[in-house]
């Protein structure tokens, strides 16, 4: 059964799932590659702000669009993506990255790859908890198996850590093509946003927007303004 923080699938005709198609249209044009492949990093400044509510939708509406897309859940710390589309936790990124708990006969991306219950949607998720994500994340494994994904599938969207605690989602935000920052409404402090955008572009990543989530829904009308999320 599809959960219902995935607003995208269970209620599209819904004014937010038509918010996140209009973000996914703006990624689309700011996707600057030359190659019809896409990857982008959704990170936030602190925890409960909304991001993996922001990617598993966005990713959603990619697949909605015809897009084989697929979600990688690179915050081995406290992932949850596959608790939000019904799938198991391993094996994922932390496996692939260290060879350790996969299957002997799993040889590439493909075995860590998951089906969802969503047509052209697709998981890996983060995998086992290992004492040293980011020096796994600065593996030239990482790279390859970004490279690998590619030649599978057409989006790519990684849900990152926050920024404020942990240097993990910066080091993957020079691994992609475009990085989001999700922000809440009366809650993401300006500073603490200004130093986020920082550390990502001084880790070489690319800020090509930022998410305003949790904006009450009876604050403005749709349409009115941008907004992403609601208050939950």
């Amino acid at each position: 059964m599809i959960k219902k923080e995935l607003v995208v699938a269970k209620e599209p005709r819904s004014p937010i799932s038509e918010t996140f198609r209009a973000l996914r249209t703006n990624l689309q044009f700011m996707n600057s590659t030359t190659e019809d492949k896409q990857t982008i990093l959704v990170t936030s400044t602190s925890p409960s702000e909304g991001k993996s509510w922001v990617s598993a939708n966005v990713a959603i509406t990619f697949a909605q669009a015809g897009k084989k897309t697929c979600l990688v859940d690179v915050d081995m710390r406290k992932g949850r993506l596959y608790t939000m589309l019904n799938a198991s936790p391993t094996p994922g990124v932390s496996n692939y990255l260290t060879g350790v708990n996969v299957d002997k006969d799993v040889k590439d991306i493909t075995g860590f790859i998951q089906e969802t219950e969503m047509p052209m949607l697709y998981l890996i998720p983060a995998g086992n908890i290992p004492p040293n994500p980011s020096e796994l994340l600065i593996s030239s494994k990482m790279t390859q198996l970004i490279n690998e994904l590619k030649e599978h599938v057409d989006v790519i969207v990684f849900d990152g850590t926050p920024c404020n605690l942990v240097t993990d989602a910066a080091i993957v935000s020079r691994l992609v093509d475009q990085t989001i920052i999700i922000s809440a409404y009366n809650e993401t402090k300006m500073e603490d946003l200004k130093e986020t955008k920082k550390k990502i572009e001084n880790a070489g990543g690319k800020v090509t927007g930022i998410v305003l989530n949790k904006v009450p829904t009876t604050s403005k009308k749709y349409g009115d303004t941008y907004y992403y999320g609601k208050k939950r």
